[in-house]
C-alpha cells in the first residue's frame, strides 16, 4: 500500500518534497469554545502529530512547521509559560516515536529566551535522530525570516573582516548557505491555516517560488483530508518560475 502511495506521489504533476506549514488559530479556536488560549495549543500539538504521521507515510522529505515566531514572546506571560511547557513535553514525549519512524530532528530560530529545561530536551531530541533519514521535521521556534536574514548577513560580514569573502563573492547562493536551512531545499508548498493572508515573517527567502494554499480551518480542526487537498491543488499548478510556457 506504502509504494503505491509513493509511486502515486511522483506520477502526479508537480514533484512535492518540502511542505511548509502556519500553524495559525489555535487561540481563536479555544476562544471560540470559551476555553483558555493553551487549550487551543494543546489541542493544535495533537494536530502536529496527526500531520507528521502522514508525512512519514507517504514519503514526504521535509516538513516545516512555524511553531513559536520571533514577535510571539509579546503574548500574555501566561500563554508564554504554557507553550514553553508544551514544547518541553512535545520534545520529551515525542522523542522515541522520531527515533522509531526514522525522523530527523531540527530547529530554526533563536536560542535565546527559550527555557533552559525547554532547551535540554531540544537539543536532546536533535541529538539522538541526527542521523535518520527518513523525513527532517523542521521546527521553527523563536523564529523570524528578518532576523534570519540579518543573522546570515552578520557571519558574511564577519568573513568579510577576516578576508574569507570578497564583496564580490555575495550572491544568493552564499546568502542561501548562511541562513538557518542552509541544508535544506527549499518549500514547494505552504500551506497556511486561519484564513489568513500573510507570511507573518515566515521563511522570507525560501519561500520565493513557494505555491500557497490558505484554508479558512483552524489549526486543531485541520485534517489529513486536508492535507491531502492541499498536496492535491499543488501537484495541478503550472510552476513557471518567471518563464513562459511554450
Amino acid at each position: 500500500m506504502l509504494t503505491r502511495l509513493k509511486e502515486r506521489r511522483k506520477n502526479l504533476g508537480n514533484p512535492l518534497e518540502h511542505i511548509a506549514i502556519i500553524m495559525d488559530g489555535n487561540g481563536r479556536w479555544a476562544r471560540e469554545r470559551g476555553w483558555v488560549r493553551a487549550e487551543g495549543h494543546r489541542q493544535g500539538a495533537k494536530t502536529v502529530r496527526k500531520i507528521v504521521e502522514e508525512s512519514v507515510r507517504i514519503g514526504l522529505k521535509q516538513l516545516t512547521l512555524y511553531c513559536f515566531s520571533h514577535e510571539n514572546w509579546k503574548r500574555p506571560q501566561d500563554e508564554l509559560q504554557a507553550l514553553m511547557l508544551l514544547l518541553e513535553n512535545f520534545m520529551h514525549s515525542e522523542r522515541p516515536r522520531m527515533i522509531q519512524e526514522n525522523i530527523r530532528l531540527k530547529v530554526i530560530g533563536r536560542r535565546e529566551g527559550i527555557p533552559e529545561s525547554a532547551l535540554r530536551e531540544m537539543e536532546e531530541s536533535i541529538r539522538q535522530t541526527a542521523n535518520n533519514s527518513g523525513l527532517t521535521l523542521c521546527l521553527a521556534i523563536n523564529y523570524g525570516g528578518r532576523q534570519e536574514i540579518v543573522d546570515a548577513t552578520k557571519q558574511i560580514a564577519q568573513k568579510m573582516v577576516t578576508g574569507e569573502y570578497s564583496p564580490d563573492a555575495v550572491d544568493e547562493t552564499l546568502i542561501s548557505q548562511h541562513l538557518y536551512t542552509a541544508d535544506c531545499p527549499d518549500p514547494d508548498l505552504l500551506i497556511r491555516t486561519a484564513g489568513e493572508m500573510r507570511l507573518s515573517n515566515f521563511l522570507l527567502w525560501q519561500l520565493s517560488y513557494a505555491e500557497l494554499w490558505v484554508t479558512e480551518k483552524y489549526w486543531p480542526d485541520f485534517e489529513i483530508e486536508d492535507f491531502h487537498a492541499a498536496m492535491e491543488d499543488f501537484r495541478h499548478r503550472e510552476r513557471r518560475y518567471g518563464a513562459v510556457t511554450t
